[in-house]
């Protein structure tokens, strides 16, 4: 009998050993299936960060921090007024203009006066000047007359009175001409006037510019929210002398997105407008629904600062990531989405065999 028994054994576990091979080997079968099955039907990839609109603050001008008046993660709405610099300079600078352009409106008063003061001068003048010219024509017929009767036999007018005659209608015409020229010299001031004036009020526009340049300037000292949204990477406190661009505040606006990097291998049957499932690390457990918004038109090592250059010769062949904005679902959560901020890590699922309307594609 104690001979009988390892006969009997060794065929057991030789069955035993086969049904767990058989086993293994099924379930292989069925890993490796699974696999060719998801990898046919499905588009996957954990190179996927959350993005969003970041605002950075910056000044427009150089000044000296005076209020800072917004904590750290803040929410923060269009128009709120967050930083406040010294705007004494900038003030002093808006008052000094402000005292030369009432000093040119004062003058354009005084050319206005000048210049109505000109015109009436000229008016009078001119018609000062019909005066002489009735005058001078009367002393020419006078001397006309005289010289006829002087040449007739009789000799009606003596020669006294022929030169008399003659030197009146000479002297009516040195009058006249030397009116005329008064009135050429009036006309002359006037228009010198009016080109001072021309000048003043250029001057005027000059500086009514630089005043409204210089109220810009000093608005700038009060920097405002341009958007709603959330304070973030602050870098500025009282007392910090700031320079115009200097980033001080970053506002991180509403509304998320996530940015998956496919391989280019990936991209051939990915469309705008397919459904995407996203699971964020930060919420385990928790499946987000999306969408295709677009696919960037270009690889993200076209955008990179020194972008790659294959023609130097060394040359590697490296599959390229393409950038493809997903969006979330209308109907994700609030609370959660509120929750989600740009440079969260996900996984991003997109299922190839759903069908798209025409509508959706781009």
């Amino acid at each position: 009998m104690s001979e009988q028994q390892p006969t009997a054994q060794a065929p057991a576990g030789a069955r035993k050993a086969k049904i767990i091979l058989a086993l293994i080997l099924v379930a292989g079968l069925a890993v490796v299936a699974r696999m060719w099955w998801r990898g046919a039907n499905f588009e996957e990839t954990d190179n996927a960060y959350v993005e969003g609109y970041i605002s950075a603050i910056a000044p427009r001008v150089d000044g000296v921090v005076t209020r800072v008046l917004f904590e750290d993660n803040q929410q923060v709405r269009a128009g709120d007024l967050l930083i406040e610099l010294d705007p004494a300079d900038y003030r002093v600078r808006v008052e000094e203009i402000e005292a030369q352009l009432a000093e040119v409106g004062a003058e354009l008063k005084k050319l206005d006066a000048d210049i109505e003061r000109g015109e009436a001068e000229v008016r009078v003048l001119s018609a000062e000047s019909a005066g002489y010219r009735a005058r001078l024509k009367r002393y020419r017929l006078d001397a006309e007359r005289q010289q006829a009767l002087r040449n007739r036999e009789i000799k009606a007018v003596t020669g006294t009175e022929l030169d008399a005659a003659i030197a009146a209608r000479d002297g009516a015409e040195a009058d006249l001409l030397a009116h005329q020229e008064k009135i050429q010299a009036a006309r002359a001031g006037l228009e010198a006037t009016r080109s001072s004036r021309a000048v003043q009020q250029a001057r005027q526009q000059v500086l009514s510019a630089r005043l409204q340049d210089a109220e810009l300037q000093l608005g700038y000292t009060r920097i405002e929210a341009p958007v709603d949204g959330r304070i973030g990477n602050r870098s500025v406190e009282v007392g910090d002398h700031l320079v115009k661009g200097q980033r001080l505040v970053a506002i991180i606006q509403q509304g998320v997105w996530v940015t998956a990097n496919f391989k280019e291998t990936q991209l051939r049957d990915l469309r705008a407008g397919q459904q995407v499932g996203i699971r964020l690390d930060t919420f385990p457990g928790e499946h987000f629904e999306g969408r295709v918004d677009s696919i960037a038109p270009a690889a993200g090592s076209k955008f990179a600062l020194l972008p790659p250059e294959n023609a130097t010769g060394n040359f590697t062949k490296i599959v390229q990531r393409v950038p493809v904005k997903i969006t979330f679902a209308p109907d994700t959560p609030k609370d959660i989405l509120a929750r989600v901020v740009p440079g969260m890590s996900a996984l991003i699922e997109v299922d190839l065999r759903q069908e798209l309307p025409e509508t959706a594609t781009r």
